[in-house]
């Protein structure tokens, strides 16, 4: 399967975080699961790391390390997921989490996030 972790999933995978489910770890960690990240969320965690956000617990360039480390790989943003953006329906304003549906419809992947909003755009979406 190929799983695109949302980015507090992804944080909470490598830092081990208490709030990520034992039913995510699992799947995370199955043989079977092909693990990404999107840079999408790297640019996410770059920009509210450097606002001295305190959800963001690692610098984007620590993330990047600590995301290759686990084996993690990484979804770059192209042309068809940017325009896939345009036809979301306005379930949810962020735009990284709006970039991460549209990445996960387009590939096809599945989306494993903790917001009940982002989980309304598609039953194949994953919410913990």
């Amino acid at each position: 399967m190929n799983l695109l972790l949302d980015t507090h999933v992804a944080l909470w995978a490598i830092t081990d975080s208490p709030k990520l489910p034992p039913a995510a770890r699992t799947l995370i960690l199955s043989p079977k699961s092909a693990v990404w990240v999107s840079v999408a969320s790297l640019w996410e965690i770059a920009i509210k790391h450097s606002l001295g956000r305190g959800d963001m617990p690692v610098s984007g360039q620590d993330a990047l390390r600590y995301f290759r480390d686990s084996g993690y790989r990484l979804l770059p943003v192209d042309a068809e997921h940017a325009l896939t953006v345009e036809t979301l329906p306005a379930h949810h304003q962020d735009p990284f989490d709006r970039m991460l549906v549209a990445q996960a419809l387009v590939e096809p992947m599945r989306l494993m996030t903790r917001d009940p909003q982002v989980a309304r755009y598609s039953d194949s979406i994953i919410r913990i």
